[in-house]
């Protein structure tokens, strides 16, 4: 069993996680405060003691701890660090040291240092139950505290005899002031300083900062406390259930894993390192896409050399365990990209990567570049190789697609799903079940990242990705209860869908010319035989013939959803990537 200590932004992501596993888990909070909707979690509510913790630990068999509450609440993680049971931090990402800003390693810190300067109004940004920690400073000093407007804020107020005509109240709806908000707040008031604790990006640290800087005031900072090294740290989603899946591996049913693309980006920076710093890192840090901080081990061979190894998730991919090793070698013409011994050479158009160069697609390449990036402006020739890789492109659908003599290193999120028929049939339904334990009445359906990402445009909607399995999730839609779908689709998996196909995994399905040139004009029916990707169709196609796939796509589906209100949305993707 799992229990997570929550309360913040971070606990409902832990939640989120945690009840995609179908196992039960439990997520505490120190008040009832929070409204969190769980399928498969236990709540817990009361602030716990270290012997409590201990005692329910002990009783529930809990194997691992998931500490995702606020950063300063210093009590409960001295309490989790005295329990003998692995812990996993799922930490916020917190901006760098900036300049302008003073920065304090405790509250009496700040007090010395803001009565080191004659201030004639403080803005106190640092929350309720700083009240009494600050009062040596506001006792003397003309100080104003936001806070939120409910009970328990007033009465702390009350009992430390802080004046209420010095209370400022966030918003009713508890939300985050934007930096133009907080900027005019302290235009308002007047104030020549603020002081705020170092809460990280969900606890809107960024516009409080910016905004007083900006208006030439006194930024001081409380750091925020350090843990213990020895847990294990999380920035997100994907790190969470990785170092879930390795402290309790029975949690998940499967296993994830990295990319290749994700690998190539390891590779590249460790190699990176060795360069110019003369390191040789065991591990490294790398920021996936959606920005969320990964670390994987690596192996340096040379100066400008090393390799990682595709880890063993429980995706049947023919690319799991295979060797990919990154050489660097200083350029002179920006980042280049060269070919590498089992990656393989584009030969045809249409895959977003100009012909002969190598297959590594835009998201890696951009990952790789960000990394090398963040360190040096440099130039370097990059040449990604895999060990194997042209025996192991053979068992792939790479020459269909004229990439040649080796693998592509992909990956638009950086983390592999695991992949099994049963399992992801299984998991959509579990995700199902969440979005319909917490009210949602309509859920989207996603091919992937880049769907998700358009429809989300479009709408506020909870979103469930369909892999490759149209037709059982909207079954499993139906037989949960919504009432309401929308499906969002790449033409690529449109095109097999608009035939009738409701699973469209390529091992299965392969895009149907004849089929194609059935639906076209005549004169643009000649020129899909020169076609390799759908994805090219966006190139000379004209909208009507997108309007009958994605009506095509509408009808097939309503067979296997026909009494709720279904809409299809064909993902325009002028841009191969």
């Amino acid at each position: 069993m799992i229990l997570i200590f929550g309360g913040t932004t971070e606990g409902r992501l832990a939640v989120d996680v945690c009840d995609q596993a179908g196992t039960p888990f439990y997520y505490s909070t120190k008040s009832d405060l929070q409204t969190v909707e769980m399928q498969n979690g236990i709540r817990l509510r009361g602030a716990m003691t270290a012997e409590d913790i201990s005692t329910f630990c002990a009783e529930h068999e809990i194997k691992c701890i998931v500490d995702a509450a606020h950063p300063f609440a210093m009590n409960l993680h001295q309490a989790i660090q005295m329990q003998n049971i692995p812990v996993i931090r799922l930490q916020r990402m917190f901006e760098p040291h900036q300049e302008g800003v003073i920065y304090c390693q405790s509250y009496e810190d700040a007090i010395r240092k803001m009565e080191s300067y004659d201030l004639k109004c403080l803005l106190a940004l640092s929350g309720t139950n700083t009240i009494s920690k600050l009062a040596p400073y506001w006792s003397k000093h003309h100080t104003l505290f936001r806070i939120l407007h409910r009970p328990d804020s007033l009465e702390i107020a009350k009992n430390n005899n802080f004046p209420q005509s010095h209370l400022i109240y966030y918003p009713e709806d508890h939300s985050l002031p934007s930096k133009e908000e907080e900027r005019k707040l302290m235009q308002e008031i007047g104030c020549d300083a603020i002081l705020t604790k170092e809460s990280g990006e969900s606890g809107g640290f960024k516009n409080k900062v910016n905004a007083a800087l900006e208006l030439g005031l006194k930024v001081f900072v409380v750091e925020h406390p350090s843990l213990p090294d020895h847990w294990i740290y999380a920035t997100g989603k994907y790190g969470l259930r990785r170092s879930i899946e390795h402290l309790a591996p029975d949690f998940f049913k499967l296993k994830t894993g990295f990319t290749t693309g994700a690998c190539a980006t390891a590779a590249v920076k460790a190699a990176l390192i060795s360069l110019l710093y003369q390191d040789t890192p065991e591990e490294v840090h790398f920021a996936l896409p959606d920005g969320e901080v990964m670390t994987m081990p690596v192996q340096v061979e040379d100066v400008g050399v090393a390799s990682t190894v595709k880890d063993f998730s429980d995706d049947p991919d023919v690319t799991k365990g295979c060797k990919i090793t990154a050489r660097l070698t200083p350029g002179t013409q920006g980042i280049r990209f060269l070919h590498g011994e089992g990656v393989g050479v584009v030969t045809l158009p249409g895959l977003g990567i100009p012909v002969g160069e190598p297959a590594i697609n835009p998201t890696p390449r951009k990952m790789i570049t960000d990394e090398i990036r963040a360190l040096t402006t440099a130039d370097f020739d990059i040449t990604i190789s895999v060990e194997n890789g042209a025996e192991i492109a053979k068992k792939t659908f790479n020459p269909r697609v004229g990439v040649l003599h080796g693998i592509s290193i992909i990956g638009t999120s950086g983390i592999v799903a695991p992949f099994s028929n049963e399992a992801w049939q299984q998991s959509i339904a579990r995700e199902m079940q969440v979005a319909k334990a917490i009210g949602c009445e309509e859920i989207g359906l996603v091919s992937g990242l880049k769907s998700e990402q358009a429809l989300k445009k479009e709408k506020d909607i909870r979103c469930i990705h369909y892999g490759n399995f149209i037709g059982e999730s909207l079954k499993a839609a139906r037989r949960i209860g919504f009432h309401k779908v929308t499906l969002a689709i790449m033409i690529g998996k449109a095109v097999k869908l608009a035939e009738g196909h409701l699973d469209t995994h390529s091992h299965k399905i392969m895009m149907n010319k004849a089929f194609l040139k059935s639906l076209a004009e005549p004169e643009y029916a000649g020129r899909i035989d020169s076609i390799n990707l759908a994805r090219e169709l966006w190139s000379f196609m004209p909208s009507s013939f997108f309007d009958k796939i994605e009506e095509l796509c509408y009808q097939h589906c309503k067979t296997v959803f026909p009494d709720g209100e279904l809409e299809v949305k064909l993902i325009c993707e002028n841009t191969p990537s």
